[in-house]
């Protein structure tokens, strides 16, 4: 079944399923119109976790309260917008990547976003929602998606691949966030990560960004020397743009994807832990093969 779901077959599941929408924007943006309907959630994108064990309870624990409160109980299928699909950052897809961890049944993106919506002529609200409240389910199996702090250093200098999919600014070290070239206390990439920024996964339609097709996302993976059959473990810088390319690739076929939701808020933070920095490319002198001349 596939997540992404067009504005205009939203538009149909609003009117014969139960539905909860829930809109990740910030509260002013939210206030000036939205999905009527939709519930304002935007925690799920300004939630900074970490990957110790208390951390990852916090999260589930505040998720579940929140998500709850939205209206999700289990039965409902729960969709996720935010305003266009390449401005922010992912996080609609944080809300898809939390409730696939957290085992939920039924989840699904607008894709396209806001944006897309408003391009096929559908209705907007400045009403707030009121949502009736619900028991989130915290006995569900959640899916094996989310990795630690540990699991990262334990994949360093193996076969699996770890792939960066930040801002091209933080990936060569100039920036450590989006929030500010000095937001975290050290620029620079996990040792032999991959690189392919996420804006790479979509592109332009008559309804804003959206995503590219499974093939269209398997050829940009091959562009860095992944494919749908290798181990990836992704990560940004909090989790967002990372559940973005998560989607891209489970959409794609791939199927041993995980996420380092701690990502480099959390990496950068541990001066224990090993980096590259500088710019991540050799001259053509370093790369150049070497000619036995002698011969």
């Amino acid at each position: 079944m596939t997540t992404l779901i067009s504005p205009e077959a939203l538009d149909l599941l609003m009117s014969n399923d139960r539905a909860v929408v829930i809109d990740t924007r910030d509260p002013e943006a939210y206030a000036q119109g939205h999905i009527p309907g939709a519930v304002n959630l935007r925690e799920i994108f300004t939630f900074l976790a970490t990957s110790t064990v208390e951390g990852l309870h916090d999260l589930k624990a505040t998720f579940a309260k929140a998500l709850g409160e939205a209206g999700l109980s289990g039965e409902e299928t729960a969709i996720f917008y935010e305003d266009a699909m390449n401005s922010g950052y992912g996080q609609s897809c944080r809300g898809y990547y939390l409730l696939t961890w957290l085992g939920y049944p039924k989840v699904k993106v607008l894709n396209g976003g806001l944006s897309g919506w408003k391009a096929q002529g559908l209705p907007l609200s400045s009403t707030p929602a009121t949502p009736v409240a619900a028991t989130f389910p915290t006995d569900l199996a959640g899916a094996d998606v989310m990795l630690t702090k540990e699991d990262m250093i334990a994949a360093l200098g193996t076969d699996t691949v770890l792939l960066d999919v930040r801002d091209i600014d933080e990936w060569i070290a100039e920036s450590s966030s989006p929030y500010g070239k000095d937001f975290a206390p050290r620029k620079g990439r996990l040792p032999g990560a991959k690189w392919i920024e996420w804006y790479r996964f979509m592109k332009p339609s008559a309804n804003g960004p959206v995503f590219k097709s499974p093939d269209e996302v398997k050829a940009e993976c091959a562009t860095a020397g992944i494919s749908a059959d290798d181990t990836v473990y992704l990560y940004c810088f909090k989790g967002a743009r990372a559940s973005n390319t998560f989607l891209a690739l489970k959409q794609a076929g791939f199927s041993d994807v995980r996420m380092y939701f701690g990502s480099w808020n959390e990496w950068s933070r541990d001066d224990a832990l090993p980096i590259e920095t500088g710019l991540p490319f050799a001259t053509r002198a370093e790369s150049a093969p070497r000619m036995n001349l002698a011969a």
